[in-house]
């Protein structure tokens, strides 16, 4: 649609898809909220109470591709001021890693002192989920913050509205 208006209208849309994101503001609600969020305030909610351990659900084997919210708002102010016009621009960091990898990196900037335990009953989801980034890559453009910074200051997020 971007593409159309931009032929028909003389105008210069963008049109991004970001991969999965998370940061300041996220959904921590245990009911409706994406994977990184809820595991955060999982292991909050374990430590907490002094939990022995804290159920994942899944194998952790699937792998996923997480970006900072400020990093994606980064990227889009850098492809306006870049004047690009061009195709569909996805914006990721290009790299991804295992729920279980995620769940321990939680784990462990959260402090929560238990085991992790995985139910392989609930479902996985799509095995992989990793975008090609090459294009933004090649006007310029990196995420510049990496997974375990983002997710220090999403719990400080999650910290200051959870009390």
């Amino acid at each position: 649609m971007c593409d159309a208006y931009n032929d028909q209208y003389g105008r210069q849309y963008i049109s991004v898809m970001p991969t999965n994101l998370y940061g300041p503001n996220d959904n921590y609600d245990l009911n409706n909220s994406h994977v990184l969020p809820a595991l955060i305030r999982k292991a909050h909610e374990a430590k907490q109470r002094g939990d022995a351990s804290l159920v994942v659900w899944g194998t952790g084997t699937p792998m996923r591709e997480f970006l900072y919210a400020d990093d994606l708002a980064d990227a889009c102010v850098f492809l306006m001021e870049k004047g690009y016009n061009g195709p569909l621009v996805n914006i990721g960091t290009g790299t991804d890693v295992t729920i279980r990898e995620l769940a321990e990196t939680v784990v462990d900037i959260v402090g929560f002192q238990g085991v992790l335990t995985f139910d392989a009953s609930k479902p996985d989801g799509t095995p992989r989920k990793l975008m090609d980034v090459s294009r933004l890559n090649s006007l310029g453009w990196r995420a510049s913050t990496n997974l375990r910074d983002g997710i220090r200051l999403a719990y400080q997020d999650y910290l200051s509205k959870a009390t």
